[in-house]
């Protein structure tokens, strides 16, 4: 599977965060390897050469915030799926962000981006733009069109590999283009 760029991006990050930590535990309880987040100036480096923005507070509980966050992220890395989803889950409404993976029924994770209770047009219309953004994100619009009969407006989505697809589910859209075309190949030849 490809990701987006900045998925890709964000996932190089997050390897090369959790590596600053030194890589395991001695017998004698002590630990292998260098800490490479162990002052401010190292973090300040991981910063530039990671080319993270936003704000920065230089203190010591920073450095100790990203410490933790490293370690959360190592144990989603190891962890089993339903494991992982609960610790993203939590990193993401720790943030207050609205997204989550949720898994229900039949289907498999995904996201929700509205609680259970919200009005079930907000649902809807939430829904929809959640995955409008992958389609704009991998630059996809134009697979978001109106059906091609001339009698008929309706919307769709096209999924086939070739972008091929210029006729709606509606009705037989499809169906009678082609058939008026061939009536009108056929009168063409007599």
């Amino acid at each position: 599977m490809v990701f987006t760029n900045d998925t890709e991006v964000a996932l190089v990050s997050a390897v090369n965060l959790i590596n600053t930590a030194p890589v395991g535990i001695l017998p004698d309880g002590g630990v292998s390897g260098t800490e490479k987040l162990a002052t401010m100036a190292d973090l300040d480096a991981f910063v530039a050469a990671e080319q993270f923005t936003g704000s920065r507070q230089h203190t010591a509980a920073e450095l100790a915030a990203v410490h933790q966050i490293r370690n959360e992220l190592r144990a989603i890395w190891t962890a089993g799926e339903d494991s992982a989803v609960a610790l993203v889950n939590g990193l993401l409404a720790r943030a207050n962000a609205l997204p989550q993976l949720v898994r229900h029924d039949q289907w498999d994770w995904h996201l929700h981006a509205t609680a259970p209770a919200a009005p079930l047009a907000q649902r809807m219309g939430v829904e929809a733009a959640m995955a409008l953004v992958d389609v704009i994100r991998a630059k996809e619009l134009q697979r978001l069109k109106v059906c091609a009969a001339d009698d008929c407006q309706a919307v769709l989505i096209d999924l086939s590999k070739n972008r091929s697809r210029r006729y709606c589910d509606t009705g037989n859209c499809g169906n009678r283009a082609h058939v008026a075309a061939y009536r009108r190949r056929r009168l063409a030849k007599d």
